[in-house]
């Protein structure tokens, strides 16, 4: 559904994006992480045929993104950090406008964008300025508008930014009800829990470059390693650490618990289980820790820098 080739932008002799190669399956959440300034806005404007790439290519639903622009913008819709709501239109007046951009006619444009209204919890605000809307409010119609057209592919920059929860979760709920209707999603955040929960498939961008890229799983082994284990026992360890050594490797104790990591949980934790319990060791839990998206990222940044610091000294 989305395909890039070594996709590259440049602003004079500055490079906001250097060399981007990617694909996203229809059906699928590709969410994109990383700093303010690393390319992630710039790459989407390219998406959208918005801006023309210096080199390397782009296609969007098969059309490619310089030659067949029209038809790229019909099949995308984009919410923009920045999303420029008309603050003294109405609700209605506001969406009639796009839908004409979109070439729907009035009926369709009415039936879409009330039916999206209502799922948004906006349908009591229909009467107000925009101008009146709360941020959350305001992020919501401009979600609205986004998906008014019912496009193939979505790219979404911080769709839940400024959102309560209640509104956050309307919004993580419709996107997992696109990509069970086939759609298309890009999400650019900085919230990772958001990210780990919705997205297929993560990447990582700094200074323009995707550093990393894969399934919260495959980066998660990647990056920090084995599965790790809590155990936790009723009475203090006095050398369990060193009776399991020839099982697994602690990776971190205290008085009456400690942690180790396991390729193989399944055939492992039942070994510790039946050693511990021939010892008289009264267990309390045995559970895997979980890992976190966010955990992953700061190791990810922390290689970076330190190839960026190691290619400097370098030199």
């Amino acid at each position: 559904m989305i395909e890039t080739e070594g996709l590259t932008k440049d602003f004079g002799t500055f490079r906001a994006v250097d060399d981007v190669t990617l694909k996203v399956d229809a059906g699928s959440v590709f969410a994109v992480l990383g700093p303010n300034g690393a390319g992630k806005t710039t790459t989407v404007r390219m998406l959208t045929s918005i801006l023309k790439p210096t080199s390397g290519w782009a296609r969007i639903a098969g059309y490619d993104v310089v030659k067949q622009a029209a038809q790229v913008r019909a099949s995308v819709g984009v919410l923009t950090e920045q999303h420029g709501l008309y603050e003294r239109m109405r609700a209605l007046e506001y969406l009639d406008f796009f839908g004409r951009v979109y070439a729907l006619t009035p009926a369709e444009t009415k039936q879409r964008g009330m039916a999206l209204m209502d799922r948004f919890g906006l349908s009591d605000a229909l009467n107000k300025r925009l101008g009146e809307y709360s941020k959350g409010m305001k992020q919501k119609l401009a979600l609205v508008r986004a998906m008014l057209h019912d496009p193939m592919v979505l790219l979404l920059d911080e769709p839940t930014s400024a959102m309560d929860p209640q509104s956050a979760k309307q919004v993580r709920d419709a996107i997992i009800d696109l990509k069970a209707d086939k759609r298309t999603v890009i999400l650019t955040t900085h919230n990772l829990n958001e990210a780990q929960t919705l997205a297929d498939c993560i990447a990582v961008v700094r200074r323009g470059r995707i550093i990393a890229k894969g399934t919260f799983g495959e980066l998660l082994q990647r990056f920090v390693g084995d599965p790790l284990m809590h155990l936790q026992l009723t009475q203090p360890l006095n050398g369990t650490a060193k009776d399991l050594a020839d099982l697994v490797e602690v990776a971190e104790q205290g008085s009456d618990w400690l942690t180790y990591r396991t390729q193989d949980a399944r055939t492992v934790n039942p070994l510790v289980i039946r050693r511990l319990t021939e010892q008289g060791a009264q267990i309390v839990t045995l559970s895997a820790v979980q890992q976190s998206l966010e955990a992953v990222y700061l190791q990810i940044v922390a290689e970076d820098e330190g190839k960026l610091h190691e290619s400097a000294g370098q030199h």
